[in-house]
């Protein structure tokens, strides 16, 4: 089957290391569903997840009865993501962010999880726009490491050491910008944060780096095979056994014009 990604966002080699990834934080997503059913949507939301990857996100909205629609072009990635959710209110699409093929018009809440910055911003509002219902919402969030805690800042500065021009990319940016450009599409802008702790052990937490998709270790090469190889086993020297690391979820919303 021809894959309908571009090669530098393939995920294949990265799909089964997803489950080691820290969700988002239960309370943030808690708001955002009183948020869609205060606003207009449906007792239970119809919700679009786009890129929703193995199902993170898809299933924290199934488990908040919202009915889910997931778009996940990566093949490996959809497949993990259908077994996670067997028999659940759920229907997996194989599509892009900007070629959901979704009907227009017919969603309560389209929701990016850690896939906003993976595709063109602009196009994906776009797309957003179309899939939604008039005075509903879109929502982009990520995860992000807090990189003052002290175990990120140990494996911050090794990374550094093997990689000295490592940048964090979009997904560390700020999106209101982005969505304000387009004012004609979306207004009332939502931004929420919450901090978390999530317990890893050091081999979850490489595992968890392993799903990392960037420009300084490619996976499907060896030389980033053997570049990663090398940052793993110097954490494994430098970091603790077991640690709570400190997460923040950072989201952004915007309702439908």
């Amino acid at each position: 089957m021809e894959k309908i990604v571009e090669q530098v966002w393939d995920y294949t080699k990265h799909a089964k290391y997803y489950s080691y990834r820290p969700n988002y934080a239960p309370k943030t997503i808690d708001m955002l569903v009183r948020l869609i059913s205060a606003g207009g949507g449906a007792k239970t939301p119809l919700v679009a997840d786009i890129g929703a990857g193995t199902g993170n996100l898809s299933i924290m909205l199934l488990e908040r009865e919202c009915k889910v629609v997931s778009v996940e072009p990566n093949d490996a990635m959809r497949e993990i993501g259908i077994e996670r959710t067997n028999g659940q209110n759920i229907e997996w699409v194989r599509a892009t962010g900007i070629d959901s093929t979704l009907k227009s018009g017919e969603f309560d809440w389209v929701t990016f999880g850690s896939s906003f910055n993976v595709m063109d911003r602009i196009e994906a509002l776009k797309e957003a726009y179309r899939l939604l219902k008039k005075d509903c919402y879109f929502s982009c969030m990520w995860n992000h490491r807090d990189l003052e805690d002290t175990i990120q800042e140990k494996a911050e500065s090794i990374i550094l050491e093997f990689v000295p021009n490592y940048t964090r990319g979009v997904r560390r940016e700020e999106q209101r910008s982005i969505i304000e450009q387009h004012k004609n599409m979306f207004d009332n802008i939502i931004y929420i944060e919450e901090d978390f702790y999530f317990h890893q052990s050091i081999e979850n937490y490489i595992n968890a780096w392993r799903s990392v998709k960037n420009p300084y270790w490619d996976l499907e090469t060896i030389e980033g095979q053997e570049l990663f190889s090398k940052i793993a086993d110097k954490m494994q020297e430098q970091l603790p056994k077991e640690f709570d690391i400190k997460y923040t979820t950072r989201c952004w919303s915007a309702k439908k014009v």
